[in-house]
């Protein structure tokens, strides 16, 4: 099983930068859900796609 770690927390509570640090600290990779999320959103906006 691969190791999985989860931040969370309230916007503008430094979640990235944490993230980033014990990514890198470790050697692992970093996959920022709220960049993926954006990425989803403006492709769908662009693409006329309905997501309801």
């Amino acid at each position: 099983m691969v190791p999985v770690i989860a931040i969370d927390g309230p916007g503008a509570s430094g979640k990235g930068e944490i993230s980033r640090a014990v990514a890198h600290k470790l050697g692992w990779h970093l996959l920022d859900s709220g960049a993926l999320y954006r990425t989803v959103a403006l492709t769908a906006i662009t693409k006329s796609v309905d997501l309801t």
